[in-house]
């Protein structure tokens, strides 16, 4: 017997089996529009214009069909499933720590122009304590990675065996080379111009009247710190006449790229009476400025400071830092564009492409002390 339906109750709802998904409804045409909006908002270009890109209609230029995407990525839309680019393979960046801004600056870099080439970066970061270069160069390379990138690795150490790079060439892996240079190792290289930047910065300083100026870096076994030694002894000379030996003696202290190394190193060189001291990065030189505090002293009023990098958020500090700016955009796309002609085929020639940093001017550098006081 069939059974009826109470009256006045509705039926009853059919259970749908587990697994079976609930129809999902279209998005309301405002919705779209608005979504609409802000994409082209954030692009630069038309609604319409979005649209084509979305629905994959030709007719659109490369470069916008790219804004369109990154504007996608900015506001976290999903990309739709016919936009997903399929990766042409792996490509390894290994990097020091990520506690130093200018780290994670330059992966983001690097990161952002393999994706626009179609590449998948894998970020192998080095911890103290966790896994060295090699037990990362042996992980990326089990994974059949395309190519692998190196940012201030064991290539910047002079006492470190450069062999392990010969033997990664011969198992058919390119690489390049970031920050740091060796003849012993037949690969592309790309540096700043550590060089330059010391003489910029020596150079700025002694316009403002000071002659005590001190330099604080890391261990002198990284090429990095012996080619800011080089420019700023050079300099030194040149601008105050000091002598050589005098100014590697009395004002060059070495501690760590950390915020208490440049602490310790400032106050190392404060206490040799310099009234203004250059950091070889900008964590150490924000030390540099909590050492001059800790003594009593104003930045810039008492002691000037002059950082390295151009760290992201480093114009908001207290006070803004005057830094010497790594050419970032630059080192990293060229890396990368290095690194995909070797896998390409066309390896580039064992050279260093070196790049030119740039004096930024901010608020911790002002007169000398004795030279405001003759003003």
């Amino acid at each position: 017997m069939t059974k009826q339906p109470v009256a006045g109750r509705a039926p009853a709802r059919t259970r749908r089996p587990v697994g079976v998904q609930a129809e999902v409804r279209p998005l309301q045409s405002s919705a779209v529009t608005t979504r609409l909006a802000d994409i082209a908002l954030q692009a630069g270009v038309s609604e319409a214009t979005v649209s084509r890109v979305l629905n994959g209609k030709p007719g659109v230029a490369a470069t916008t069909r790219q804004s369109v995407l990154a504007a996608l990525d900015v506001l976290g839309y999903e990309r739709p499933v016919r936009l997903r680019q399929r990766s042409e393979g792996l490509v390894g960046l290994i990097t020091p720590e990520l506690e130093n801004p200018i780290f994670p600056a330059l992966a983001q870099v690097i990161g952002q122009a393999l994706t626009r080439q179609g590449y998948t970066p894998v970020l192998a970061t080095q911890t103290p304590g966790g896994s060295t270069e090699d037990e990362l160069t042996e992980m990326l390379v089990d994974r059949g990675v395309a190519g692998i990138i190196y940012v201030s690795g064991l290539h910047a150490d002079t006492t470190a065996d450069m062999q392990r790079y010969d033997r990664l060439r011969a198992q058919g892996v390119p690489y390049v080379l970031v920050d740091g240079f060796s003849p012993k190792v037949q690969a592309p290289f790309i540096s700043p111009d550590d060089r330059a930047a010391m003489s910029l910065a020596v150079t700025h300083l002694a316009s403002l009247g000071h002659t005590r100026i001190g330099l604080a870096l890391g261990p002198k076994r990284f090429v990095p710190v012996q080619r800011k030694i080089e420019g700023f002894v050079r300099a030194v000379q040149e601008q105050l006449g000091l002598a050589a030996e005098t100014v590697e003696s009395q004002l060059v202290q070495h501690s760590l790229y950390t915020l208490e190394g440049g602490q310790a190193a400032a106050t190392a060189l404060i206490e040799r009476d310099c009234t203004a001291v250059v950091c070889a990065s900008d964590m150490m030189a924000l030390g540099a400025i909590r050492a001059a505090r800790q003594r009593g002293l104003d930045v810039p009023k008492d002691i000037s400071v002059v950082g390295f990098d151009d760290s992201p958020l480093i114009a908001f500090t207290d006070p803004p830092l005057t830094t010497i700016r790594k050419p970032v955009p630059a080192m990293g796309q060229a890396a990368v564009r290095t690194l995909l002609e070797e896998i390409g085929g066309t390896p580039a020639p064992h050279s260093e492409f070196v790049f030119m940093p740039e004096l930024v001017v901010r608020g911790s550098t002002a007169s000398a002390p004795g030279d405001r006081a003759r003003s």
